[in-house]
């Protein structure tokens, strides 16, 4: 009876830091192994990692020591594919993943094609993507380089296209597209000359109470005195009721202008 009592015991205790804690990392594979620092357990016997699983499967890595490696290679992912890696350990103690960063997904694209269509279509194609991440497009125009939209990745290293509607300027302009990745370092694609016919667009208000209007569409921003931004649209007029009367400055097709609201 004895016996029975103690061995009883023994999985109560076994239960209890069996799911004392874990650890679970979401992420696409990169080719490289994530390193784990495996404190001892607050008990003194033995280490804090108990059970490793990679996509559901118990990892054959040796964990009992104070530092580890999870080795992906085993596992034959291609480059992209997801990854839930999960670390189960005791109680009152936590080990640490030192380079999580390996499984976040990296911007490796390499664009083959960029072009603006005479329908104002901004479309790209790439190879080598290692994880989604999302496009954002850029203009340049107003001397800096403006958002203009943005396309989800399809993060395959395959051949990929995308495209997303610009509103182009008149005479030339130049689009690009770019990712930022973990590391916040943004990679830029080959920009995409484009030359527009269209005639280039004027402020034709006479007065300015409560709308500014242009000869044409056209992207604008208004921007108040001491820099902050008023308002920012795409259209052929713009509604100034809203701002406070005082000077301003208009940003609207090529062209940087000021006015002053009445």
């Amino acid at each position: 009876m004895k016996k029975r009592i103690i061995t009883f015991l023994f999985f109560v205790l076994l239960g209890t830091w069996s799911f004392a804690g874990e650890i679970v990392i979401d992420g696409i594979f990169q080719g490289k192994n994530l390193y784990v620092m495996n404190p001892f357990a607050s008990s003194g016997v033995g280490f804090c990692v108990f059970e490793v699983t990679v996509n559901g499967k118990t990892s054959t890595d040796e964990i009992n020591s104070s530092a580890f490696e999870i080795d992906l290679s085993i596992y034959q992912f291609n480059l992209g594919d997801k990854v839930t890696i999960s670390i189960k350990h005791k109680d009152n103690c936590v080990p640490k993943v030192l380079n999580p960063e390996v499984l976040k997904p990296k911007s490796t694209f390499t664009v083959s094609a960029i072009e603006v269509g005479k329908d104002g279509t901004l479309s790209w194609s790439t190879t080598g993507e290692a994880g989604k991440l999302t496009y954002i497009g850029e203009q340049y125009r107003w001397n800096k380089w403006v958002k203009v939209g943005e396309a989800e990745g399809k993060g395959t290293p395959n051949s990929n296209s995308y495209s997303m509607k610009v509103a182009p300027h008149s005479g030339n302009n130049k689009f690009r597209v770019k990712q930022v990745d973990y590391s916040k370092k943004p990679r830029y694609s080959p920009e995409a000359i484009f030359k527009s016919v269209s005639p280039p667009v004027s402020i034709t208000s006479k007065k300015f109470e409560t709308e500014i209007t242009f000869s044409g569409e056209t992207m604008y921003e208004i921007y108040d005195y001491y820099g902050n931004l008023a308002l920012k649209g795409i259209g052929s007029k713009v509604d100034i009721t809203s701002l406070k009367k005082g000077d301003y400055f208009i940003n609207y097709d090529n062209l940087m202008d000021q006015f002053k609201k009445k």
